[in-house]
């Protein structure tokens, strides 16, 4: 029985040292510059839709405007977050359709940089990114309704 015990702590605290060290590392590590973000994305779609090296050039500059608006939007939700803060509706609503005037004005800028073939490519390769991102949430959504259900039950035999 004392064996048992003394392997179950064993493994609890290797547990936790492990999980420990997943989070500092998330929390640490380097991250691109914005430029550095661009540049990447430019390749991809250059790979993906063909792109030539003056289409190159021009979408760069939108695609970096692009990663600097994500980001500083991204900086503003963290500090409402830190502050405990919650957004108005209207704050959101002001939010969500600035995003899709940005959205918007990207996807005009787009079709007027890439050829039919291409732009018909690009739109599909977005939908297939919300597809994937949806998917995603939705599993996450279910995870935490299963954790959920889970802690329920455990309070209930309890």
């Amino acid at each position: 029985m004392k064996k048992l015990a003394s392997l179950l702590v064993l493994v609890f605290a290797f547990t936790m040292t492990a999980q420990a060290q997943k989070k500092y590392k998330k929390k640490h590590k380097e991250k691109m510059t914005a430029e550095q973000q661009a540049n990447l994305a430019v390749k991809k779609m250059a790979l993906a839709l063909e792109l030539s090296a003056s289409q190159q050039r021009q979408v760069k500059p939108l695609i970096l405007a692009q990663v600097n608006d994500r980001r500083a939007a991204y900086e503003k939700m963290k500090k409402h977050r830190e502050e405990k803060k919650e957004l108005s509706a209207d704050e959101r609503y002001k939010l969500a359709n600035a995003k899709l005037d940005n959205q918007l004005a990207f996807q005009r800028k787009m079709k007027s940089i890439l050829n039919e073939a291409q732009f018909e490519k690009f739109k599909k390769m977005k939908k297939g990114r919300k597809m994937k991102r949806g998917k995603a949430m939705k599993r996450k959504k279910m995870m935490k309704k299963h954790k959920e259900h889970k802690e329920r039950k455990e309070k209930k035999e309890e």
